[in-house]
């Protein structure tokens, strides 16, 4: 374990700073419960400024909301317990639905006002015309706590979440230039290269969150605009290399087929990922561009053979590995030149990798994991409160609110027991600390002064932990349980049986919330990931279909999401069977199909009736897959399907090429006939060889994917009727 770096012990005096000023200030104006002030600091700091003004905000009105809800609710059901149990768990599932709806900072207001309620309604039960006191107390006591924790955090040493957003994009960068070498190099499968992954995809996953920060954090409008540039780039990146790996695969392992000069350029390549980052500003102006990645479109260029070399099964492949080098080329340099105009602040960018599958805005929620997920909660408020209600137990209350923040706090994850049990052991933790400040240490302090300095130790030393990821919950509710256990008021009063029997109550509810959530959510990210697999399938057979589309920049923005959900919750391995692998190849069938269905717009003739075979094959063979929960092996009509359609393409290509040469010929021997009369213009195309090689490009990346074994096998003998 290493020590605490001097920016932990910075945040820490800060924040600890912080919660005696806002425990001061409640003491000076006598406010009934000064201690949620000091506990409120704790839950809302946070190292960065954008970080805690974000939170403190979204405290205040999760707070408010819950509190006037409380206020609403109370009076008119208090003397209908079980009704107003069912009515608490209604609210709190609702808000916990919303809350976990929204993968944004915005979710803490719904968070806030679903375990809000509870927690200021339940304890009035038993005197409900004090719940409006009670409300209002909870909003002044927290809404001071959250000004001091902003003004301290804001105004003394603040950071910045700009450099973490570097810092988190400079570890991708490393990770992704690994597997950026790796996979030119031939390799899909391996631990490293699957625990590679899950890092790349969670990297991409957390800053969805630390973007929705920034706008807290003074940042330029601009600056944010190009850091979701960067996120969304990031996101492709992966899917993007990991599909140049099949066409690079068959033409080294199973044709031995490897052109002279394409090791050279993979080799150049790999050592670009590897490059230092731009860091003057001259770098990263459009003007200056990056010569490296100049030369290696070139050379990609220099690569590709002529139309009719492309009518062999090792063209097309090379044709297909050519244009995903080049992409991956454009979004690498667009990567790092959105990460340089981020960090330098200045800079002008136009964008490299321009496509139409870029600008979708559409997330992926699995909406019935989402509702049983609430459901927990729900259930656990409503057997407390039923168990409360029958025991008759005074201090149950504490017992219901701790249980309904607790399920409340980890619905959203696969696995919530682990972290509950973490939450009540934490728990009993801050009881014993409060128990030894209340009744050993709080007896000598005669004045503020002392207080401050007797809690500075402890609270000090605990809050350097905060900032750590694998520290951060349970520490973080040491110090918010133990100023709330100790209950300072402005005199000295401590009662050993109510302390005692409010604790119990507290660690009672927070235990049975462990064992009810261990007995309502057994599974865990296993069953999240096949309902994920599931949905993907029935996505790709939907992209395959002919069913309208609304957006289908929208579609593959939500199969891309799904796929940055899935890939962390996949143990690492090294088979080359891997899910996270299969599930990449049905991301790129789905894109291949959207791209038939964009391609086939510009042809006719017999290559529309081709396409319909294929993407028919293959949106029956992905809705077999989603109704049998379980991946299918491709029928082999498929492929003879896509292989018709490939010699149609090619055939096509070849046609069109002849027909324009002697078109060529007619306009040239027009002109020389006609000295000084203007060229007549030929008439457009209906296929042109850029649509032609588009289609011949998706029905190569579709029967890769679907047939990774069979890449080595050439497509099969021309069927006739072929012709252009």
């Amino acid at each position: 374990m290493t020590y605490p770096s001097w920016r932990d012990w910075l945040f820490s005096v800060k924040t600890f700073a912080a919660s005696m000023l806002a425990l001061y200030i409640a003491l000076v104006f006598q406010l009934p419960r000064p201690y949620w002030a000091m506990a409120s600091v704790y839950i809302v700091s946070n190292p960065f400024v954008g970080a805690t003004r974000s939170k403190a905000l979204y405290r205040a009105l999760g707070t408010a909301l819950g509190a006037t809800a409380a206020i609403a609710l109370v009076p008119p059901f208090v003397e209908t317990p079980l009704l107003f149990s069912v009515i608490v768990a209604l609210w709190t599932g609702t808000m916990l639905y919303l809350a976990i709806s929204d993968r944004t900072a915005r979710s803490y207001v719904f968070m806030l006002a679903g375990y809000t309620m509870p927690l200021i309604a339940l304890p009035t039960v038993t005197a409900p015309d004090t719940v409006f006191d009670v409300a209002i107390a909870r909003t002044q006591e927290i809404t001071l706590g959250i000004i001091c924790a902003s003004v301290v955090g804001s105004n003394l040493f603040p950071s910045r979440l700009a450099p973490t957003l570097i810092e988190r994009a400079d570890a991708w960068f490393r990770d992704a230039a690994f597997y950026g070498r790796e996979t030119l190099s031939g390799k899909i499968a391996g631990k490293a290269l699957s625990a590679c992954r899950q890092r790349m995809a969670s990297t991409v996953n957390q800053l969805e969150f630390l973007l929705s920060q920034l706008s807290y954090d003074h940042t330029h409008p601009e600056i944010l605009a190009r850091a979701q540039n960067l996120r969304g780039r990031m996101q492709l990146f992966l899917p993007m290399i990991s599909a140049l790996a099949d066409p690079l695969i068959a033409l080294r392992r199973d044709l031995h087929t490897w052109p002279e000069g394409l090791d050279a350029l993979l080799a150049d390549a790999a050592r670009w990922f590897d490059a230092p980052l731009p860091t003057r500003a001259a770098e990263i102006h459009d003007d200056a561009g990056d010569p490296v990645a100049e030369r290696l479109r070139a050379r990609v260029a220099a690569l590709q053979r002529p139309h009719d070399a492309l009518t062999s099964w090792e063209g097309a492949l090379l044709s297909n590995a050519l244009w995903r080098l080049g992409q991956v080329i454009d979004v690498w340099q667009d990567c790092r030149t959105l990460r340089a105009l981020i960090a330098h602040e200045t800079g002008a960018w136009r964008p490299r990798y321009r496509h139409w599958r870029l600008g979708g805005t559409e997330r992926f929620y699995d909406r019935g994991l989402m509702l049983f997920s609430c459901l927990v909660p729900m259930g656990a408020i409503l057997v407390a409160c039923w168990l409360w209600v029958s025991s008759g137990w005074h201090d149950g209350a504490g017992a219901v609110t701790l249980a309904a923040v607790a399920c409340c706090f980890f619905a959203a994850l696969d696995d919530p027991a682990p972290l509950v049990f973490r939450f009540f052991v934490a728990t009993a933790a801050s009881a014993v600390i409060a128990g030894l400040y209340l009744f050993v240490v709080l007896p000598k302090v005669h004045d503020f002064a002392m207080l401050v300095l007797l809690f500075a130790g402890p609270f000090i030393l605990i809050g350097t932990l905060i900032p750590r990821p694998q520290f951060n919950m349970v520490t973080m509710l040491v110090a918010v349980n133990t100023a709330t256990f100790i209950s300072i008021q402005g005199a000295y009063e401590a009662d050993f049986f109510v302390f005692l029997n409010s604790n119990i109550a507290g660690v009672s509810g927070l235990l049975f919330a462990y064992l009810w959530t261990r007995m309502t959510r057994p599974f865990g990210a296993e069953f999240a990931a096949k309902r994920l697999l599931r949905s993907s399938w029935t996505d790709v057979a939907l992209s395959a279909s002919t069913e309208r589309i609304a957006d289908q920049r929208d579609l593959a923005s939500r199969m891309v999401d799904r796929l940055m959900q899935l890939i962390p919750r996949l143990a690492a391995s090294d088979e080359h069977r891997h899910p996270s692998i299969e599930s990449f190849r049905d991301l790129r069938i789905a894109l291949n199909a959207l791209d038939l269905r964009r391609s086939r717009r510009k042809l006719d003739g017999d290559m529309h009736a081709a396409i319909d075979r294929v993407l028919a094959g293959v949106s029956d063979h992905y809705t077999r897959c989603a109704q049998t929960s379980e991946r299918q092996s491709a029928p082999p009509a498929l492929l003879a399907t896509i292989d018709d359609a490939l010699h149609r393409v090619a055939a096509r290509g070849l046609a069109q090429e002849a027909a324009e040469a002697a078109r060529s010929a007619d306009t040239d021997a027009d002109a020389a006939g006609q000295a000084g009369a203007s060229a007549p213009t030929p008439p457009p195309a209906h296929f042109t060889q850029r649509w032609l090689r588009d289609t011949q490009h998706a029905l190569v990346g579709l029967r890769l994917s679907l047939y990774p074994t069979l890449v080595g096998q050439r497509p099969g003998a021309e069927p006739s009727g072929a012709n252009g």
